[in-house]
C-alpha cells in the first residue's frame, strides 16, 4: 500500500504540539486516483491559478472554480471562514458551501482548506455529513493543521462588538465569529486545528483563554457563560472526527506544484471586502486579494502565474458601507429576482444591488494583478431597455477614476454612467444553447457591453456565465484567436462619452 498525500505529495504529518510527529496517514485504495492521475497539458504549463472576487463577494466565484476544477488537481481555499458562501449547481443538484472548497464534488480533485481559513469545526462537520448523506464522499478533503478555530466566545463577541461600534463603524457582520477569531490570531490568543488533536495542549490553552474571554464578554455587556468542561469535551470530539482530514497542507500544496500538478486557489468574499484593500471598516477580517493565497496556504508567490477575477454583470453586497451605484427602484427588484434570488448564501439577507462599477473593477484588477476576467449573470440584465455602467465618480464636480480610501468621500460620490442598449429576454434553454455555441452567439448588445468592460478593466475576458449550471459557461479560451483586451496608452486622456450623472448622495 503506498504512502502519500494526494498528487505527488509526502506522508501526512500531524503535529500535536509536543512532538515532531504524532501520526502518518496511510493513503488507502480509495485515494489511489489522487496519486496516479495523469498530468494535463494545462497542469504542466500553469501550476498556480488564483480565483478572486472583484466586487463585494457573491460574484459567482464558486461556479468559476467548479468549472476550472475540471482541469485541476487541487482546489485550495485560502481565506475567510463560514461567513463566506459559495454556490455550485451541477445538473439538478445545488450545493451551498461555507467552508468546503468548491471543487469538493469532483472526487478526482484534492480539496484543501488552508491555514488562512477560520475553521468552525461544527459547521465543517455539518457540511461533510450533508455531502455524505447526498451520496458524495469527502475522502478528497484535507484541512491545515495551522488553521485557527472558531470558539463559542467568538460568536458572542462578534455580536457584542458590533453593538458597541454603533452606526458608522459596525460592518454588518454575519455574526459567525470570524472577526474575533482573526483578532485572537494576531493577538496570539488563538486555538488551532492541531490543538484539537492534542488533549493536553487543548486543555492548557482553554484554562488560560477561557477566564479572559469571559471577562471581555462581560465588559461588553454580555451575559453568556461558557462551561469550560463542556467546551473542552465538545472540541476534543471535533478533533477526533476531523483527524482523518488534518495535514500539513503547506507541504501538500508545495509538493503538488513542484510535481507539476495544477493547483487552483479559491478566494472567499471579494476585493472590496478585504481588510487591507476594501471599504474599511465595512468589510471582512481577512485579506481577500490574490496575494493572500501565498500566506493563507504557505507557498511562495512564484507558485502563482494566473489570477482570474470574477465580476457580476451588475453589483451586489450585504452589510453596511458606501455603495455608489446602488439602486432601490424597480431595477433593484429586477436584479434580485432575475438573479436567482439575490440573497446572502449564509445569512439569507436581501443583497443591496446596483449597476456595475468600473472604478471598482479597475481597482480590483490592479491590486490583484488580474490576468483573466470572468463575467457572470449576463443573462440577468436581459429584458432591460437600457443597461448602465459607472466608468467614473463625480465628487463635487471633480472626476475620480481611482477608488478612494476615504469612506466619507466615497459616500459623497455620484457615479458617472455610460448607457448601453439592452438586449432581449430569453428562456433558460436558449441561454444554454448560446453558451454551447460561444461568445459570438450572444446578443450583439450584450457582446458590446462585455467588450467595453474588458477594455475598461484592461484584462482579457476569459469566461462569460449565462446561467447557474456548469454548462451555462462560455469559455473564451477555447475560441480560435480570441479578441485581446485593448490597452489604453498612458498618455491618452480618458474618453468623454455621453454620460448620465446620478444624483449625488450627501
Amino acid at each position: 500500500m503506498p504512502w502519500g498525500v494526494g498528487p505527488g505529495g509526502p506522508p501526512f504529518i500531524l503535529s500535536n504540539g509536543l512532538s515532531v510527529l504524532s501520526g502518518i496517514r496511510r493513503v488507502d485504495a480509495a485515494d489511489e486516483h489522487l496519486l496516479s492521475a495523469p498530468l494535463s497539458r494545462a497542469s504542466r504549463t500553469m501550476p498556480g491559478t488564483v480565483v478572486v472576487g472583484t466586487q463585494f463577494g457573491d460574484e459567482g466565484k464558486g461556479k468559476i472554480v467548479d468549472v476550472l476544477a475540471e482541469a485541476s488537481d487541487l482546489v485550495v481555499r485560502f481565506n475567510g471562514g463560514a461567513n463566506a458562501g459559495h454556490t455550485v449547481q451541477v445538473g439538478g443538484e445545488q450545493f451551498a458551501f461555507r467552508l468546503l472548497p468548491s471543487g469538493i464534488i469532483r472526487p478526482k480533485v484534492l480539496n484543501v482548506i488552508g491555514n488562512g481559513v477560520a475553521v468552525d469545526p461544527g459547521q465543517l462537520l455539518e457540511e461533510i455529513d450533508a455531502l455524505r448523506a447526498r451520496g458524495h464522499g469527502v475522502q478528497n478533503l484535507r484541512v491545515s493543521d495551522r488553521a485557527h478555530i472558531v470558539m463559542p466566545w467568538h460568536k458572542t463577541l462578534d455580536e457584542l462588538e458590533e453593538k458597541a461600534k454603533g452606526a458608522g463603524m459596525a460592518a454588518g457582520t454575519t455574526k459567525r465569529g470570524i472577526g474575533p477569531v482573526f483578532e485572537d490570531k494576531v493577538g496570539r490568543w488563538g486555538i488551532r486545528v492541531t490543538d484539537l488533536l492534542d488533549d493536553i495542549v487543548l486543555r492548557k490553552k482553554l484554562d488560560a483563554i477561557y477566564p479572559v474571554k469571559q471577562k471581555v464578554s462581560r465588559a461588553f455587556g454580555g451575559t453568556d457563560t461558557f462551561s469550560l468542561d463542556a467546551v473542552y469535551n465538545r472540541y476534543r470530539g471535533y478533533g477526533d472526527r476531523l483527524r482523518e482530514f488534518v495535514a500539513d497542507t503547506s507541504v501538500v500544496v508545495h509538493d503538488a506544484i513542484r510535481g507539476g500538478k495544477s493547483v487552483l486557489f479559491e478566494g472567499a468574499q471579494g476585493t472590496l471586502l478585504c481588510v487591507d484593500h476594501g471599504v474599511y471598516p465595512y468589510g471582512t477580517s481577512s485579506a481577500c486579494v490574490a496575494g493572500a493565497a501565498t500566506v493563507g496556504v504557505g507557498i511562495g508567490p512564484s507558485a502563482i502565474d494566473r489570477v482570474v477575477g470574477v465580476a457580476k454583470a451588475f453589483t451586489s453586497r450585504v452589510g453596511e458601507g458606501p455603495f455608489p451605484t446602488e439602486v432601490d427602484d424597480p431595477v433593484a427588484s429586477h436584479f434580485r429576482e432575475r438573479g436567482g434570488g439575490e440573497y446572502g448564501t449564509v445569512t439569507r439577507r436581501p443583497r443591496r444591488v446596483g449597476w456595475i462599477d468600473l472604478v471598482m473593477l479597475r481597482y480590483a484588477a490592479r491590486v490583484n494583478g488580474l490576468t483573466d476576467l470572468a463575467v457572470t449573470k449576463i443573462d440577468v440584465l436581459a429584458g432591460l431597455e437600457t443597461v448602465q455602467a459607472a466608468e467614473a465618480y463625480d465628487h463635487f464636480d471633480t472626476e475620480l477614476r481611482h477608488f478612494p480610501a476615504n469612506m466619507r468621500v466615497l459616500a459623497e460620490c455620484s457615479p458617472e454612467y455610460r448607457d448601453f442598449d439592452g438586449w432581449e429576454d430569453l428562456p433558460a434553454k436558449e441561454w444554454r444553447r448560446i453558451a454551447g455555441k460561444g461568445f459570438d452567439a450572444l446578443p450583439k448588445a450584450a457582446q458590446a457591453y462585455l467588450r467595453w468592460i474588458e477594455g475598461e478593466v484592461g484584462v482579457p475576458l476569459a469566461f462569460v456565465s449565462v446561467g447557474r449550471g456548469r454548462e451555462d459557461t462560455i469559455d473564451l479560451r477555447k475560441a480560435a484567436a480570441p479578441a485581446k483586451a485593448p490597452e489604453r496608452k498612458a498618455t491618452e486622456s480618458p474618453r468623454k462619452p455621453a454620460k448620465t450623472k446620478a444624483s449625488r448622495r450627501r
